[in-house]
């Protein structure tokens, strides 16, 4: 799931709402341990243009 997860949010980075919206959802079909493994993931290939939300999304969300 982990993988389906990081292609549609590849597929929807052109716009930061749907972006958003779609990290959300993934913390309803993902384990602890792909959270983490996301969040790596998000942070490697989003935070020049994301920063913000991943900040948001990630510390509401209380990953560590």
């Amino acid at each position: 799931m982990l993988e389906y997860v990081k292609t549609i949010l590849l597929k929807v980075s052109f716009d930061k709402m749907l972006f958003e919206k779609e990290l959300r959802k993934a913390f309803k079909v993902l384990v602890a341990d792909e959270l983490q493994q996301l969040k790596q993931w998000c942070y490697d290939q989003f935070s020049g243009r994301y920063l913000f939300i991943l900040n948001r999304v990630f510390n509401r969300m209380q990953i560590a």
